[in-house]
């Protein structure tokens, strides 16, 4: 039987102030809800056929065409892995005996949302069989759903320097067998560690791994290009985040989600006032209430010279949700607006005399 990652999928560039989850439930497809701070969404579907798999992780996104690089890029183990180890260590795919009991337990409980039991098994799984790369990003998987995103990390990264490690032992017939699955699994790896780092504040380090999966998988992918997006904007790289939202938005069949005000925040950032002022208007048609559209509406209506509509918008906003538009580290640190639009709001929230008032508590 063969084993492989159930990858979680979360989606980043819709993390917004009132962040919306993309997921299974169609009903969340149109439903704004509250902050997101740490990832809190995984995918189980522990009986899906291995030529099912795509089907499992992207059932409600669709692909998108993309210019990928053809180059592989394989990142050799640590060179305290290779000082250890004087012969090569079999890397396991497949367990047997008690590690293949444990580990279909821990999947099962998985399944059924039961995560501290799962993560506990895990653990035990790779005490005995530290050398099963499943193991590792499994428990990988656990870890992020309560909230570990530290030890996720090392999770991830354990899984893959095995993955990279079975791929440079090509010389026995053992390694070789397992050397293609483990090709097809390391993007997932790398788009688990790269999305982990985004949540925990790693966007430099998260955008070299969304651009280590983006050459693994080697053809258009609708996840790893919305993350990397998000990835591009979090390091303030406006240009490449503004062409990633735009292929992401084109394979989306013109259904609208928080996605497209990501979007239109990278292109005002870009001086393309009149694009971002469209792409805002189609998120309002669909979510015309949820705080983050509006202060962005009055940003865009502010920069285009209609402030009084600029202060009816904004004054939409209820109270209790539009005093953090006068906290720089909101804008910054939880909805994390470019310069551009933290300035050009400011110019609101004076106008409106939001940063001397006394709000309630």
């Amino acid at each position: 039987m063969r084993y492989f990652p159930f990858a979680f999928i979360i989606c980043l560039q819709i993390f917004l102030s009132d962040g919306f989850i993309v997921g299974r439930n169609k009903k969340t497809n149109s439903e704004w809800v509250p902050p997101l701070k740490l990832i809190q969404r995984i995918d189980f579907d522990c009986n899906e056929s291995t030529q099912d798999r795509r089907n499992v992780l992207l059932k409600t996104l669709t692909l998108l065409g993309s210019s990928i690089p053809s180059t592989i890029l394989l990142l050799k183990p640590e060179q305290a892995w290779a000082d250890a180890d004087i012969a090569p260590r079999i890397i396991i795919e497949s367990p047997t005996g008690e590690v293949k009991k444990l580990f279909d337990e821990a999947r099962v409980l998985e399944s059924q949302g039961n995560i501290f039991a799962a993560q506990r098994i895990y653990t035990k799984v790779t005490k005995i069989s530290p050398n099963f790369i499943y193991g590792h990003s499994n428990l990988g998987n656990t870890l992020v759903a309560l909230g570990s995103l530290d030890d996720a990390d090392d999770s991830y990264t354990t899984a893959i320097h095995l993955c990279n490690e079975s791929l440079l032992q090509r010389g026995s017939e053992s390694s070789e067998l397992f050397s293609s699955s483990c090709k097809r699994d390391l993007y997932l790896f790398y788009l688990n560690r790269g999305t982990v780092r985004l949540n925990n504040k790693r966007p430099k380090e998260a955008l070299d791994d969304l651009n280590q999966a983006v050459a693994l998988r080697g053809r258009p992918d609708a996840i790893l290009i919305q993350n990397r997006a998000r990835a591009n904007e979090m390091n303030g790289y406006y240009t490449d985040a503004d062409t990633d939202y735009t292929m992401a938005i084109s394979m989306t069949s013109n259904e609208v989600t928080p996605l497209w005000l990501r979007a239109a925040l990278v292109k005002f950032e870009l001086g393309n006032i009149q694009q971002a002022w469209e792409l805002a208007l189609r998120v309002a048609n669909k979510f015309p209430e949820a705080p983050e559209v509006r202060a962005a509406l009055a940003t865009f209506l502010w920069a285009r010279g209609e402030e009084d509509n600029a202060r009816k918008k904004f004054l939409e906003i209820p109270d209790r949700a539009r005093k953090n538009y006068s906290k720089d580290t909101y804008l910054r640190n939880i909805i994390m607006w470019g310069p551009q639009m933290r300035t050009k709001l400011s110019q609101v929230v004076t106008a409106v005399g939001d940063y001397d008032r006394k709000w309630d508590s």
